[in-house]
């Protein structure tokens, strides 16, 4: 299906320096088989992005928006300007090749109609490792760029025309009318994992991605996403790969995997709250094994504990002079510094960032439920491909990938929770990609 025009559509927060590599190579293009622009959004930016841009770049249609939008709602707000009948995105901290675009259009224009999207490859700055070629997807909604960070020389990269499961959302093409047929970018993601579901959107609902290996581009790898925080995108990550195994597995086998699911994300936030903050270690303490009344616990006689003082004199002769000392001390201590003797809490205490922002997820998850549900349905009512079929040419993952994760993985109880015809192709971290 031969394309009318083409709009390269690129988003930028904050990423003036980054437009001053990207926008001289989209200059040099060249000729794609059709009538192409460039339009860019300048997202809450405060960095005099617009400014530069109407300076050094007139023939860029540029639009501003006050705030920052979100990776997903600034592209879906380029889409609706879009003149084009494809769009082709580019992050901002990108250099396209000469002929980028015209291998993205030539790819996507003489493939059959069920091509919706074309994803192109993504390396380094220097051109010297691979950044994105294909992807994988494990079975609770995370995906992983395969043989990220690997030396080109010893990566086997896909033919041209081989069916991924989804295109990288900072180099790809795909039909205008098909991305808005599948819902667009979801805008409650804001940013991350929004290329992977729309992936598999695309594919239920019976269409096909595939690769072209000429549309290369190099990037500045996490340049952008570093402006948000490790904290920060903690949250997006956990809560979005949920988002897209809820909305997207079908009936049987989201109610399959739903509780291999819940109990890996619960036992990863459990495994930070434990690890991370003072007094963590007391979420292990099971307080009928010896730690209350007389319960002997692991079958030893105990003494009872101490029954609880209500005087200053039996206080003294309950816990002894040293330790009275020690507690009147502390105590005193804690009305002047409040935070004195946190590190040795009775007590969790919650100080992590990283628990927090996994607490968040959860949180927002709990909150947002039924309008999940909501988009849940939406997926599945134009659902025109079995997710047993895609997952034929596209298996399931399991990747131990946080703390805790190799014990519980590896464990006969977790094994249970998986179904038994589900296929999943267990790998680690360093299997996948290159792990510094």
């Amino acid at each position: 299906m031969s394309l009318r025009k083409v709009t390269v559509a690129v988003l930028s927060w904050n990423g003036r320096r980054h437009l001053e590599a990207c926008l001289p190579a989209l200059r040099e293009q060249l000729r794609p088989p059709c009538e192409w622009e460039v339009l860019l959004l300048d997202n809450g930016s405060t960095d005099g992005t617009a400014a530069w841009v109407r300076e050094h770049h007139p023939e860029v249609r540029l639009i501003e928006s006050p705030v920052n939008l979100g990776f997903c709602a600034g592209n879906n707000r380029l889409v609706a300007e879009a003149e084009g009948d494809a769009i082709a995105f580019l992050n901002n901290d990108t250099r396209p090749r000469p002929e980028w675009l015209g291998e993205l259009c030539e790819a996507l224009g003489g493939a059959s109609g069920d091509v919706a999207a074309v994803s192109g490859k993504i390396v380094d700055w220097q051109g010297e490792r691979l950044d994105f070629a294909r992807g994988v997807m494990t079975f609770d909604g995370h995906a992983f760029q395969q043989d990220f960070g690997r030396p080109l020389g010893k990566v086997e990269i896909p033919e041209a025309g081989t069916e991924v499961p989804f295109a990288c959302g900072g180099n790809m093409i795909v039909r205008r009318d098909s991305f808005l047929d599948a819902g667009g970018f979801d805008e409650d993601y804001f940013a991350y994992l929004e290329d992977v579901d729309l992936g598999w959107r695309l594919w239920s609902g019976g269409e096909r991605v595939i690769f072209a290996p000429g549309a290369v581009v190099h990037h500045r790898s996490m340049a952008t996403s570093q402006l948000l925080g490790n904290e920060n995108r903690g949250f997006l990550f956990e809560r979005n790969a949920f988002l897209t195994a809820y909305k997207n597995y079908e009936e049987d086998l989201w109610r399959a995997l739903a509780p291999a699911i819940l109990l890996t994300l619960e036992h990863r936030t459990q495994t930070l709250m434990a690890q991370n903050n003072p007094g963590g270690e007391q979420l292990a303490v099971d307080p009928y094994a010896g730690h209350i009344a007389n319960t002997p616990g692991n079958g030893e006689p105990q003494e009872p504990m101490t029954p609880i003082e209500t005087t200053l004199a039996q206080k003294w002769r309950g816990y002894g002079p040293r330790e009275f000392a020690r507690r009147a001390l502390l105590k005193a201590a804690r009305m002047v510094v409040p935070t004195w003797g946190e590190e040795r809490a009775a007590v969790p205490s919650l100080s992590d960032p990283r628990t927090l922002a996994q607490l968040r997820a959860v949180s927002h998850l709990l909150r947002n439920l039924d309008a999940s549900t909501e988009s849940r349905h939406q997926v599945q009512e134009r659902r025109r491909r079995s997710d047993r079929e895609i997952f034929e040419r596209f298996p399931l993952y399991l990747v131990p990938t946080y703390p805790g994760d190799e014990e519980l993985f590896s464990s006969a109880g977790f094994e249970t929770w998986l179904p038994d015809d589900v296929p999943i192709v267990r790998a680690s971290l360093e299997e996948i990609m290159r792990v510094v």
